[in-house]
């Protein structure tokens, strides 16, 4: 999903960049995100957020063609590693 339209910057962007250990402000400065209109700050924000060190896993579910963020606890309960140990077994 496009969060930043002025910059067209995706939450897959944002989020790659965490992982690779970036903060907001980083993130900010790299990619454009918020520095034109920023309507879009507290979308990144939120993006940032659900993507830090603090949450492992997060899992994108499509409700009603709304993309939202689900945290799991830990690796094993993601929709991903699941299906991808069915693969391994299969």
């Amino acid at each position: 999903m496009i969060v930043c339209v002025c910059h067209r910057v995706s939450d897959r962007e944002i989020a790659r960049h965490v992982r690779a250990g970036m903060g907001f402000d980083e993130i900010q400065f790299e990619l454009g995100v918020a520095t034109q209109c920023g309507q879009c700050e507290t979308c990144a924000r939120d993006v940032v957020a659900q993507c830090s060190a603090s949450h492992p896993v997060a899992a994108l579910q499509c409700d009603a063609g709304v993309r939202t963020v689900q945290l799991a606890r830990s690796i094993s309960e993601s929709k991903a590693w699941k299906s991808s140990q069915a693969s391994v077994v299969a």
